[in-house]
């Protein structure tokens, strides 16, 4: 059997959660109470937020710290901490502002006019251009060429003719657009924090923040001090979360004081003339000098912040982790994110993402939609966001093999754990395999700060389902940590084709990909262009390609064709998405590349909607499934040779029935991380095939494995989809009680009622939070044969059942079937079921509006069901 499989199933499994702790100054005994909590969860890690914190790395935070350090020593936990005072990542604990403000985020800067000539001898206001603090680096003129503003590519430069406030030019005939190119630290974003392109200004944050942490817990570093996680640090040089792209939004551009000879180099030219085309249309190098604008910066970036902080880590024992802001396509971008996701998150011990704010929802997989987050791109966050943070934990030895995931956070009361097991099924089928829940929170209730809060002070009428989800995902990560992924092909990460003109995202390709059950990762163009190709298939860490997916782009870096065609030559199969590149990002020459690649015998240019039939042209397919399911999800691990397969129905409503087809010739089984269980199942053998009927209700997951010891802990696979249509259960009268979600309360008789209905319903309970509880006799003519199950129909939203006084289970999502067999009796039956509705009715928080509340109750129809 393999290992991993033995130690979930013997209850050995490691922990692959750490949740956000947070931190207000709370009394000890509450400090305590809220660990217990978390082990009682079944998670052996948590995150301390110091962000609602008055008084971090103070007298009172060292305080707290050693109370919350003790009890994790007492309980065998670990402890991370976010590495800074408040959310994002970047003050320095202030240390910038009251220490070292030299050492603040500089911003470069464009002011204009326009001016027509000619006009001799005319002289021009500069100061008036000019902010405090501000320093020149140029004047230029450019002549205007259209009506909409932009400018030819010879300026001149007028830096020599400024005498004290005034600049002196005679104007040539003619429009012209006069540029003021300025270092400043005004009109950026978040003043005061650290600068990332400059590794001193880097350094303070480990200075006030790393260093003052090890000096007073050193001995518990690498033990029960686990390490740091940094919050969305980023370029900072605007507010804008989205839409920060080069050249496409006007902005101050992050910068330091010796950036413009680097720029030089990286250039391949003197650059000064060519800055206005960091804003401006300049015509043929406007795109080149962005280009090599984002390639020098998101290099600084890398090497200044994230590579410095992981490196201090590593010398001390402890892991680096954290995410920056990945939404709707801004890991690509400035602003607040870092301009490319893999460069600002390589010195990291783990790749790591976050979804919050309903960025994420059941059924948006293709369009936009208003979220908690302003809006949420449908197709980027089902699409791009979990492969991108899975691709980087798979390609990165560093990583080996891990992608954490921020999840739950802000989505409102209106979240309980059906929604947040599907969020993390979502997750898992695509590569993440470690979670940062988000929050527990100590703070009185109600405590108004991005809930749900999983504890919530006891008033969480859905906590003790909790662990539930919990003790699921620790065991489905145990199973895919420490082995090998198996893709069908490398797609090429986008961020330099966005600096280059116009662009196809990866979201595009992959949609069409997954939909048709194509695993792949999202590759950048730095590991590209190191990774070797053997056999004709493009090795990287311990993950290997069969084929290179490049989506469409105006332009490729030259050292990225130059790659290509290597790779091509050396077998590998290569679809170009819709069309070749015109040109080249840093805009050289690549005709002679770009021919070779057009004649290529392994090169294809497909259209995006054929992708899916070109790599099946390839017999690049590694899952296979009848019919087309598009909302089917699948997810292939390796433990030596030992499979895991993973599928999930990310469909909200739609039920999937298919056959689906895996590369093994042994005996399949399924296991059940809810009830920690392996059966056998029935499956068909032809040659190193097997097949199997793959039948999942809407959000229902399933893991596949042929590792076994030849015997299974539960006997054959009793599915849902096996049992027959059912007949109505015999009740005659449900009698139904209330416990409202308040710590104390006890069960009240509410009514009894024939029918089953939504209780929402403004004559019910329009209001009720808590647990509804249904007691009637169950009347069986007589006991059928074989085994029996009860099915609740629809469900708001957690179940658990009783018959005659034996527990019969927990569902916290679909289906809400329960196997009765062992303790139904042959004639009456003493039935009870306890449905567990979220806060949302309650509380009815501002977060809550983005999403409509669930039913409320019991809703059925309630059946009894046999095998068919």
């Amino acid at each position: 059997m393999n290992n991993r499989l033995h130690d979930v199933l013997t209850g050995h499994n490691g922990n692959y959660i750490l949740p956000f702790f947070w931190q207000h100054g709370e009394e000890e005994s509450v400090l305590r109470e809220e660990i217990a909590r978390i082990q009682e969860s079944s998670i052996g890690a948590f995150c301390v937020e110091s962000r609602p914190h008055p008084d971090f790395c103070g007298p009172r935070w060292w305080h707290d710290m050693d109370i919350i350090m003790d009890e994790a020593r007492k309980r065998s936990m670990r402890v991370w901490v976010l590495d800074d005072r408040a959310f994002p990542t970047g003050s320095a604990n202030h240390w910038i502002r009251d220490k070292y403000p030299e050492l603040a985020r500089i911003f470069l800067a464009e002011r204009h006019m326009d001016v027509v000539g000619p006009q001799p001898g005319a002289s021009i206001l500069l100061s008036r251009w000019l902010k405090e603090g501000d320093r020149i680096v140029a004047v230029l003129a450019c002549r205007r060429v259209d009506y909409a503003g932009a400018v030819d590519g010879n300026p001149v430069d007028l830096s020599a003719r400024i005498a004290g406030d005034l600049l002196h030019w005679d104007i040539p005939a003619g429009y012209w657009r006069i540029f003021f190119i300025v270092e400043t630290v005004h009109d950026g974003g978040w003043k005061d924090f650290i600068n990332p392109l400059d590794p001193k200004s880097c350094r303070v944050l480990i200075d006030a923040v790393y260093e003052t942490h090890y000096q007073r817990y050193g001995a518990d570093f690498g033990k029960t001090f686990a390490g740091f996680f940094s919050d969305e640090p980023f370029m900072g040089n605007s507010t804008g979360y989205y839409d920060c792209s080069i050249g496409r939004k006007r902005m101050v551009l992050p910068w330091r004081r010796d950036l413009l000879p680097l720029l030089d180099a990286q250039f391949g030219a003197p650059s000064l003339l060519a800055l206005p085309g960091l804003w401006h249309d300049i015509g043929a190098r406007t795109w080149s000098v962005r280009y090599a604008f984002m390639e020098l910066v998101t290099r600084l970036y890398g090497e200044s912040f994230c590579n410095q902080l992981g490196a201090w880590c590593e010398k001390h024992g402890v892991e680096y982790i954290g995410h920056i802001v990945e939404d709707n396509g801004a890991h690509a971008r400035l602003g607040m994110s870092a301009g490319h996701f893999f460069r600002s998150m390589w010195g990291q011990h783990m790749s790591g993402l976050d979804v919050v704010l309903w960025q994420l929802r059941p059924g948006f997989d293709r369009h936009r939609f208003i979220s908690a987050g302003e809006f949420g791109d449908g197709e980027f966050y089902h699409y791009e966001l979990g492969k991108l943070g899975a691709s980087l934990g798979h390609i990165d030895p560093k990583k080996k093999g891990r992608t954490i995931c921020e999840v739950y956070g802000a989505y409102g009361w209106a979240e309980g754990v059906r929604l947040m097991k599907w969020i993390t099924d979502h997750m898992l089928v695509r590569g993440v395999n470690w979670f940062v829940p988000h929050a527990f929170s100590p703070r009185e209730f109600p405590d108004p700060d991005c809930p749900p809060h999983f504890f919530a002070r006891g008033h969480n009428p859905q906590f003790r389902y909790f662990r539930v989800l919990m003790e699921y995902a620790n065991r489905i990560c145990h199973l895919l940590n420490g082995g090998r992924h198996v893709a069908s092909a490398a797609v090429l990460y986008h961020a330099e084709m966005e600096w280059s003109g116009d662009y196809m995202p990866v979201k595009q390709p992959m949609r069409v990909l997954m939909q048709a059950q194509f695993d792949a990762d999202i590759v950048p163009a730095d590991v590209l262009c190191d990774a070797s190709v053997a056999e004709g298939t493009l090795e990287i860490a311990a993950e290997s390609y069969p084929c290179l997916i490049v989506p469409w782009s105006q332009r490729l870096p030259r050292r990225v064709l130059e790659a290509v065609r290597l790779h091509a030559d050396r077998g590998l199969r290569i679809a170009f998405v819709n069309s070749l590149p015109q040109g080249s990002g840093e805009g050289v020459d690549a005709s002679e590349v770009l021919g070779y690649l057009a004649h290529s015998p392994h090169v294809a240019i497909v259209p995006l909607e054929k992708l899916a039939e070109q790599l099946d042209a390839w017999g690049m397919r590694d899952v296979r499934i009848g019919a087309q399911e598009p909302y089917l999800r699948c997810y292939h691990y390796m433990h030596g040779k030992g499979n895991i397969w993973m599928y999930f129905n990310e469909h909200p409503a739609a039920e999937v029935r298919t056959t689906a087809f895996v590369g093994t010739g042994a005996p399949l089984f399924c296991y059940d991380a809810f009830a920690n269980a392996l059966c056998s199942m029935e499956s068909a053998k032809d040659g190193n095939t097997r097949k199997f009927a793959l039948n999942l209700a809407p959000g229902e997951a399933m893991i596949v494995t042929d590792s076994s010891d030849g015997t299974a802990t539960a006997g054959p696979l009793l599915h849902w989809s096996m049992l027959n249509a059912g007949a109505p259960a015999a009740i005659d009268t449900w009698r139904i009680s209330i416990k409202a979600a308040v710590p104390g309360s006890e069960f009240a008789h509410f009514r009894d009622m024939r029918e089953l209905a939504n209780l929402c319903h403004p004559s019910m309970l329009p209001d009720f939070s808590g647990t509804i509880r249904y007691e009637a006799t169950l009347q069986m003519e007589s006991k059928p044969e074989g085994r029996i199950w009860l099915d609740l129909g629809a469900v708001g939203e957690t179940a658990e059942v009783w018959i005659n006084g034996h527990h019969a289970g927990v569902r916290i999502s679909g289906p809400y079937i329960f196997d009765i067999t062992e303790v139904l009796a042959q004639r009456e039956n003493r039935l009870r079921i306890d449905v567990t509705n979220t806060l949302g009715y309650r509380q009815k928080d501002d977060l809550s509006k983005f999403h409509p509340l669930d039913s409320v109750g019991l809703i059925g129809p309630v059946m009894i069901r046999t095998l068919a």
